[in-house]
């Protein structure tokens, strides 16, 4: 971890005393900051954490551009082949696209860097910039973990819908992508509109989903023509993103996507940029060369899509994952990954483009001990680092195999935590206390409890868990022994029951399954 060096001088310029009524303008500003903000919010800064020296950051970039240059993407299809050689790509006599270095750079400077992901109510708007972190949930997980029965099952679109309003009503989710598959649709256009469809009606928040092809793209931006209340205030507060993986790595671009991917852009809506290699596997086993090539493989897919339509909003999405060379099987919970992510998060902040990477899923099977190492480990580090949007935060399991509703009340409080160490701590005059402390020691009871100050930072400097046990021992008996995944269960419950997001009325719900083939069932 980088730490800024000590400033000669800076130990002795002691605070000096403000007399008059200062702690009673402490505490109304004290009190006012916990109505506005209390202890964390999305979109705090972070950034203080960093694996990779500027040398390092340095380096990496000039690899993926060699890479972009020498070696170049495969399997362009025509469309993208076109604009992307109209832009100034060259198409070699191996079939290979490939970036001169300037077309890269030029790029780079002027991609959209200054977006809004939008909610379907303006309360629920996030910005993508600098080191602001928000965490959401990703993936493509096949099975649900049922904590009551300690098993695996297959999931469904019904699992999904309930997976989005439960993200919806939880603080620390600030944005939404598909988190599982619908295992029991069949067909691929269904598949992406139903998809899409629990995301519209099941969420006030920004939603990602994908597409398996460009067929399904027309009638996805049809519904969102419709909750938008039309194409143009759609194209004005695009709600609905598309997350792509546009390449299979290493350097191939994968052609369903990309014709999905144009698709999309042309309809207005953002695309998150993602590269998804495994290190020993589909990207170099060092850590170093799996960040250059995901790096390279995303800036060229940013190459592309300023190619198709320049200053569009995308997110450069970076996301090698890692793997257990041992096995080869995904350890998607190690303290690579977060290194990895962390790393990921600075190169988006060195190009200055908004940023997401994944962090915060964990190989465990059940929310035990080393799901919450793992989980909360990787969070903190990708928070950290300031990234712009940390995926797969929250429910995953199995290497990504699984997803758990229970598991995502208790992530809300693990990310909270995240979010909490991403803020750090404020150092200026009023904290540093030097009144309080002299009030207390010399006129006071020789104790904080109850003072103004402490009882005005209660909601500002702290925060507290909603599920997490902080009784004594015998409170805890006293209480019944309540156990967390018990309680986790009951809150989910309690929060299916009774949260359905009211910014679909009845009445569009049912011109939206007029309009397509949407497979579930009315609540």
């Amino acid at each position: 971890m980088n730490t800024v060096p000590f400033e000669s001088g800076a130990a002795s310029a002691a605070p000096q005393r403000r007399r008059g009524g200062r702690l009673a303008k402490q505490a109304s500003r004290s009190a006012e900051t916990a109505l506005s903000l209390g202890a964390i919010r999305a979109g705090l800064p972070g950034g203080a954490y960093k694996p990779l020296s500027l040398q390092d950051i340095e380096a990496i970039h000039a690899t993926a551009l060699e890479i972009l240059e020498t070696i170049g993407f495969a399997q362009a299809i025509p469309t993208g082949a076109e604009a992307m050689i109209r832009a100034g790509a060259v198409m070699g006599e191996d079939g290979r696209i490939r970036f001169p270095r300037a077309l890269v750079e030029d790029t780079i400077a002027r991609a959209n860097r200054d977006f809004t992901l939008f909610g379907k109510i303006p309360d629920a708007d996030i910005h993508p910039r600098g080191t602001n972190v928000h965490f959401a949930t990703a993936g493509a997980a096949v099975h649900m973990v049922d904590l009551e029965t300690r098993s695996y099952r297959e999931s469904t679109l019904r699992d999904l819908y309930d997976a989005v309003r439960l993200a919806d009503a939880l603080d620390n989710i600030h944005l939404i992508q598909r988190p599982l598959v619908a295992r029991d649709i069949a067909d691929t256009v269904d598949f992406d509109v139903n998809t899409a469809y629990v995301g519209l009606v099941g969420t006030r928040k920004h939603y990602g989903t994908s597409f398996s092809n460009a067929e399904s793209v027309p009638k996805t931006l049809e519904l969102a023509h419709m909750v938008a209340g039309g194409e143009e205030a759609w194209r004005a507060r695009p709600f609905l993103s598309m997350s792509c993986c546009f390449v299979v790595p290493p350097l191939k671009f994968a052609e369903d996507a990309c014709a999905a991917m144009e698709a999309a852009i042309h309809g207005g809506m953002p695309i998150l940029l993602l590269s998804a290699g495994q290190a020993g596997a589909t990207a170099p086993a060092p850590l170093a060369g799996a960040v250059a090539q995901a790096v390279a493989e995303v800036l060229g897919g940013l190459v592309y899509v300023n190619a198709v339509r320049p200053g569009h909003p995308a997110i450069f999405g970076p996301w090698p994952f890692v793997s257990d060379l041992r096995s080869g099987a995904m350890s998607g919970g190690s303290g690579e990954q977060g290194l990895l992510s962390a790393a990921c998060a600075q190169m988006g902040q060195f190009y200055r483009l908004p940023c997401g990477s994944a962090a915060g899923m964990t190989d465990a099977k059940l929310p035990d001990m080393q799901a919450g190492y793992e989980r909360g480990m990787t969070g903190v580090m990708a928070g950290a680092a300031g990234l712009n949007i940390v995926y797969e935060a929250a429910g995953m399991y199995a290497s990504l195999l699984g997803f758990s509703l229970d598991s995502m009340i208790i992530d809300n409080d693990c990310l909270g935590a995240a979010m909490r160490v991403v803020r750090g701590i404020e150092v200026n005059e009023d904290t540093l206390s030097l009144d309080t402390i002299r009030s207390v020691c010399l006129d006071g009871p020789g104790h904080y409890l109850g003072h103004t100050q402490t009882l005005a930072v209660m909601q500002t400097e702290y925060l507290y868990p909603e599920i997490g046990d902080r009784t004594s021992p015998k409170e805890w008996e006293e209480r019944g022994r309540p156990d967390l995944l018990e309680q986790a269960i009951a809150r989910r419950k309690a929060i299916l029951e009774s949260h359905f997001p009211a910014h679909v009325t009845p009445d569009l719900d049912a011109r939206l399954r007029a309009a397509a083939n949407i497979l579930l069932p009315r609540s």
